[in-house]
């Protein structure tokens, strides 16, 4: 949070207006209680202004330079979906904000999203910082005649002038070149604390390999005891569930060299109700392969999906993935578990499958 600025909210020459939602509450790293409980999130070519809805002359702001890179952070029953956003170091000389300093010296942010839209919020931010308008200058206009600006940028090619001009122009583009490469690097160094992030946030600093645990059983079930300890938390934080194809996405994205196989995966996650682990391997009747925790409860799930399709009337699996922030797979299979215990209908036709509360329990 210290890297955010007081504003007055209001967008300067070259800035334009990209994207904006309401609902947003910002969490200094993992602390919650902070200020900045509800408001309005506005993204713009240069910033991320935040507006509070209580107080009106309350608006902050980031610069959309000081990101590194963001990530999605999925929602639950309980947990609004969060966009993660890391920082750059606070700079030595920055205009007055609401926070002297982060606690711990902390480097991201959470935006959470009590309204929804978080999806179309990070698609926007990811195409504006790909964007890199602020970087971008616009040349001054009026008051330079034609016949000037071509006085001004004529190319002298001959005599002593002609030499000196080359010797500029050699070493102006030298100089870009340098500049060039060094934002490369910055660009890999980024990557690099990107990946080293997703490595602690997963907790695999010794992935279980074949060369140190052997081959065979011994294998799989040291590599399901690594994998219940190292998924606990991110289950927790998507709803207590998680597809076996975002669980093979996520655990190798974090072993870096070091891959699973689809096959390793599978067989480990088998051992895991045998060896009595807190993660469970469950198959829907669909075929579709999860990993929840023990401690998932299926009824209140049912209960839950229950009382937003009669809040909504009816429903989609599309309209539910995008409420609780689960994939479109997760959803339907919310939809047809509520259909299977008399909690809901179906009516399927030419536009899709939608679910209805099952009024027959209700009504005589």
């Amino acid at each position: 949070m210290d890297r955010f600025a007081w504003t007055d909210g209001l967008l300067g020459g070259e800035e334009n207006l990209v994207h904006e939602q309401t609902g947003v509450r910002i969490y200094d790293g993992d602390q919650k209680s902070t200020p900045f409980d509800h408001g309005k999130a506005v993204l713009t070519t240069h910033r991320i202004i935040w507006r509070d809805y209580k107080d009106q002359k309350s608006v902050i702001c980031v610069s959309l330079s000081m990101i590194v890179f963001a990530e999605e952070q999925s929602g639950s029953l309980t947990k609004s979906a969060k966009i993660v956003i890391h920082l750059k170091s606070s700079p030595a000389y920055k205009a007055p904000g609401p926070v002297q300093s982060s606690p711990n010296a902390c480097s991201f942010i959470r935006l959470s999203f009590k309204e929804g839209g978080q999806k179309e919020f990070f698609h926007h931010l990811n195409e504006t910082l790909g964007q890199k308008r602020w970087e971008q200058s616009v040349a001054p206009s009026g008051g330079v005649s034609g016949s000037t600006t071509h006085l001004q940028t004529r190319e002298f090619r001959t005599g002593i002038g002609g030499i000196q001009k080359k010797l500029e122009k050699k070493n102006k583009e030298t100089d870009q070149n340098i500049s060039q490469a060094f934002e490369d690097l910055n660009k890999l160094m980024e990557k690099t604390v990107r990946f080293k992030s997703y490595l602690l946030s997963l907790g695999i600093d010794d992935p279980v390999t074949r060369g140190t645990h052997g081959t065979g059983h011994k294998y799989y079930g040291e590599l399901a005891k690594q994998l219940s300890d190292i998924l606990q938390t991110p289950l927790k934080e998507c709803g207590g569930i998680m597809t076996l194809t975002d669980v093979y996405c996520r655990v190798n994205r974090a072993r870096g060299m070091e891959l699973l196989s689809p096959e390793d995966l599978i067989n480990a996650c088998k051992l895991m109700e045998t060896l009595n682990l807190p993660v469970r391997l469950r198959v829907f009747e669909s075929g579709v392969m999860v990993l929840q925790l023990v401690s998932h409860s299926e009824e209140q799930v049912i209960e839950e999906t229950k009382r937003m399709i009669e809040d909504k009337g009816c429903i989609t699996a599309e309209q539910l993935s995008q409420i609780v922030g689960l994939s479109v797979v997760l959803a339907k299979e919310r939809l047809l578990a509520a259909e299977r215990a008399g909690k809901t209908c179906r009516d399927e036709d030419t536009e899709g499958l939608c679910f209805y509360p099952n009024l027959f329990l209700s009504k005589t």
